[in-house]
């Protein structure tokens, strides 16, 4: 039996401070628990230039991240 999963709408989510409260999108909510997985806010409109720099980008950071190299991009903790 497959169950549906309804999530949050996005301005639910995003547009305001919700750090006092607790969001009831369980999805949302696990997914943020993995140090893997990043949230950002939807962005609506992308330029030809700002989507090829995204992608020279990302294809920059695999090809740094396989050959072991380090990575300008990466995100640490402190």
């Amino acid at each position: 039996m497959s169950r549906q999963h309804q999530l949050c709408s996005e301005s639910e989510l995003f547009f305001e401070d919700l750090s006092n409260q607790i969001i009831q999108d369980d999805v949302f909510m696990r997914l943020t628990t993995f140090p893997n997985v990043l949230v950002t806010s939807h962005q609506v409109f992308f330029t030809h230039e700002a989507m090829e720099n995204i992608a020279i980008t990302t294809l920059s950071n695999l090809a740094d991240f396989e050959a072991g190299r380090d990575c300008p991009n990466a995100l640490t903790f402190s």
